[in-house]
């Protein structure tokens, strides 16, 4: 198996951007999620223009200031979390990830001791 392979196929969401917002990559599970957006055509697209203009101002405030933004949603389709974070090569900020991780919505939070 090659180092990163497992990426392509695991049941979490996906996606990465460069600082200026262009996507680079979305996995099997970020294409099939965003496949009435384009799927796969959206790989070189700008995210920036995928946005309503309240996210939009927002996604160029994050690309400008790198940092981690996480938090959930919940639609008729379930409960998501969605996991933003600032990706580096050898210390240089290079852009976004995006991971959206689907929830049970029987979820509870358990104490681990």
């Amino acid at each position: 198996m090659k180092e990163h392979e497992w990426i392509k196929e695991i049941n979490i969401a996906i996606n990465v951007c460069n600082k200026e917002g262009n996507l680079l990559f979305l996995n099997d599970k970020a294409i099939e999620l965003f496949k009435n957006d384009g799927g796969e055509k959206l790989i070189g697209q700008n995210i920036i223009n995928c946005h309503p203009e309240k996210e939009r101002q927002k996604l160029i405030k994050m690309l400008n200031n790198p940092n981690v933004n996480c938090y959930t949603i919940e639609r008729t389709s379930g409960k998501k979390l969605i996991y933003q974070a600032p990706w580096y090569v050898n210390g240089t900020y290079m852009g976004y990830t995006e991971f959206i991780i689907e929830l049970p919505i029987s979820l509870s939070n358990k104490k681990i001791e």
